[in-house]
């Protein structure tokens, strides 16, 4: 038997009813704020990555999924969406759009080499939204209320939203020499990673799981300290408009994106739910108004989130909310002798055609076990047709909720039907 890799699940029926409900979720409110689907590969050229999410990143550094192909080219299975978005917004030039900013979303696997735990997958899905064009800060506090409006509207109660400012460029390099000032005479304390992150990208030692009770992260200069007034100025529009959209927040100084293209508003939405694990992060998000140049294109602002499907579905098991999904079939037939059999057959491609759920045996089950195979598929309505039946040119139902049974001409059974399931089948 051959298994499937480790950090991959299989999603089968009865799992992927979920999915499919919160992927329409997120699909529902991208159009009410006016988000557009942007699909792209599910591989790209390695130097994507290592110019869009960073050379110093953890995610370059140790989890991608990188392969020479045949040309002997360095492709890379994505490892997070962003980078590849904005490759397309400027290799497909939409900043020469009408319309502008542009608001995308996507939602598609993700492939990242590390260590399989609870709600932390080799392969994930990724759902995410990138407003590219605009450096008003009042898209910072969109882009934040459709992520929470997602949670919410999916039921979430134990929600918090976290957030903080990395500054503009002035205010990162006045804040990144502090850090390193501060934490040069504690370096042989930290980890092998934090010592190559304090001469790379001091900011994201801020980051580190492994040393994050040091008493040094404690006591570690704030960027809220060496802000300059524009970006002072910003981060203070931001925290207006979330209060006027009546979202609670809490500032963290210490909060940093693990990328290196963030700058100004960062952001992340965590479960406080009882029982959802050590990893409470949901989804984060944050602006990076540099990107876009790095990989060729006019100088453009930007600001995204994104967050893990599976994450937000464990979310919603510890907090025991159900999904409102009907796994209802609307009818099953049932045919009792060869020619009641083979009209079944046009019977059933006349109420698909029609738009009616409908199955039917394929095994030769005898009327009783048929019965209940329409049972264990919830099926609405049961439908009869025997020899009897042909004759007449009749067909019984059986409405499985109020066990009502009526005789129907053949000719009226898509409309009949139609009616009831419309009904609910009272």
């Amino acid at each position: 038997m051959i298994h499937l890799p480790r950090g991959t699940q299989d999603l089968l029926p009865g799992t992927t009813e979920k999915w499919q409900h919160v992927e329409a979720k997120f699909i529902e409110l991208c159009r009410n704020f006016n988000y557009q689907e942007i699909r792209t590969p599910i591989f790209e050229h390695t130097e994507l990555f290592q110019r869009g999410v960073g050379d110093t990143t953890d995610i370059v550094q140790k989890e991608m999924y990188t392969f020479q192909d045949r040309g002997d080219r360095t492709l890379t299975l994505r490892p997070e969406g962003t980078a590849s978005v904005v490759r397309s917004f400027v290799q497909n030039k939409l900043f020469g759009q009408a319309n502008q900013p542009q608001k995308l979303f996507y939602i598609g696997p993700m492939f990242r080499y590390e260590r399989p735990q609870q709600g932390r997958w080799r392969q994930f899905v990724q759902f995410g939204i990138e407003a590219l064009g605009s450096a008003d800060p009042a898209i910072d506090a969109e882009v934040i209320s459709l992520a929470m409006e997602i949670y919410k509207q999916l039921g979430l109660r134990s929600l918090k939203l976290v957030i903080n400012t990395l500054g503009d460029q002035t205010s990162r390099e006045n804040h990144r020499n502090a850090l390193v000032e501060h934490f040069e005479p504690h370096k042989e304390e930290l980890c092998s990673d934090c010592q190559v992150r304090l001469a790379q990208n001091p900011l994201r030692v801020l980051d580190c799981k492994k040393d994050r009770e040091h008493p040094a992260m404690k006591t570690a200069p704030s960027i809220l300290s060496y802000l300059t007034e524009e970006a002072d100025a910003y981060f203070t529009k931001v925290k207006a408009f979330l209060d006027i959209m009546d979202i609670s927040y809490h500032v963290d100084p210490n909060l940093v994106r693990g990328l290196d293209y963030y700058n100004h508003t960062a952001f992340e939405i965590m479960s406080d739910a009882e029982g959802f694990g050590a990893i409470t992060t949901l989804a984060g998000g944050g602006r990076y108004n540099g990107l876009v140049e790095e990989l060729g294109g006019p100088e453009t602002p930007g600001i995204g989130f994104a967050l893990s499907v599976e994450r937000l579905l464990m979310a919603l098991e510890a907090e025991n909310i159900e999904l409102p999904i009907d796994d209802a079939l609307d009818s099953y037939v049932i045919a009792m002798g060869e020619k009641a059999e083979l009209k079944t057959a046009e019977l059933v491609n006349q109420l698909r055609q029609a738009g009616i759920q409908v199955d039917k045996d394929y095994q030769g089950k005898k009327f009783k076990a048929q019965f209940k195979a329409a049972d264990r598929l919830k099926a609405k309505f049961v439908l009869i047709l025997g020899e009897n039946e042909l004759a007449e040119n009749k067909i019984e139902i059986k409405n499985m909720q109020t066990g009502e049974q009526v005789s129907i001409s053949l000719p009226d059974i898509v409309s009949y039907l139609t009616e009831q399931i419309k009904k609910g089948g009272q």
